[in-house]
């Protein structure tokens, strides 16, 4: 089934999510070790002035910014409850069909999780990447198991 919405701008499609982290090239390896991204561009942006890449996996993708100087993340924006507290973008989030089996392989390959919790018999986990930033990870919501079979 698709929906057909009315609003202001028409169609929309996700492209990508943007990221600061203090060293691009480790966050780059690690979006590729844990998540499978690859990296599609490199460039530098001299206005802001930042180190930018794009990393893809599949249509979507991560802009993945290294500005010199830039304020390291604060303690209470890496746990899911505090950053709540903070107005503003809050995390990342991607749809896997086993959160349980999606943790034990992350946890196995290193990964920080940060939390982990069941809403409405929905498991939800959320890990940080290399700097700290929160990735949540949920199975399919019963309304979508449902459209789908």
């Amino acid at each position: 089934m698709t929906e057909s919405i009315t609003c202001a701008v028409g169609p929309l499609r996700p492209h990508h999510f943007g990221i600061s982290v203090p060293d691009l090239d480790a966050a780059l390896a690690w979006y590729e070790r844990m998540l499978g991204f690859t990296l599609e561009k490199r460039l530098y942006v001299d206005a802001i002035p930042a180190h930018i890449a794009f990393a893809r996996r599949g249509d979507f993708r991560l802009e993945i910014f290294e500005v010199r100087g830039a304020a390291p993340l604060p303690a209470d924006r890496r746990l899911p409850n505090l950053d709540l507290r903070t107005h503003g973008n809050k995390h990342l989030c991607f749809e896997v069909p086993d959160v349980p089996a999606a943790v034990a392989a992350l946890r196995a390959a290193g990964a920080d999780i940060a939390f982990e919790l069941d809403v409405e018999n929905n498991p939800t986990a959320f890990v940080r990447d290399c700097a700290g930033n929160l990735i949540e990870f949920l199975q399919p919501f019963a309304s979508d198991r449902r459209r789908a079979a």
